[in-house]
């Protein structure tokens, strides 16, 4: 596993810190049991999270990183945990 570091608003984070970060906000946000947050855990079907809730996760996430998510084809399709976690990754990482 590789270690990269990402600027989030002004301070700086490995991805690790950053993975930690979006698992704390989401399980505080939506009442979510952290052992259920794996990588492979289904938004909808294992942790129960509907279209609202959707929204709601993208303001959590705005907040918690200081970053902007617009609405863009990436977001649509997150369907995983692991994809929320490489799209705000990349998000950090800004354009390679």
């Amino acid at each position: 596993m590789s270690i990269h570091v990402s600027s989030c608003g002004g301070m700086r984070m490995t991805d690790q810190e950053a993975i930690e970060l979006i698992n704390t906000s989401l399980a505080e946000e939506f009442e979510l049991d952290p052992k259920r947050l794996v990588p492979e855990a289904h938004l909808r079907d294992d942790l129960e999270l509907d279209s609202l809730d959707r929204v709601d996760m993208v303001v959590v996430l705005q907040k918690a990183f200081k970053i902007k998510i617009r609405e863009e084809a990436a977001i649509r399709q997150i369907r995983t945990l692991g994809d929320i976690h490489a799209y705000v990754l990349g998000k950090l990482r800004g354009p390679q």
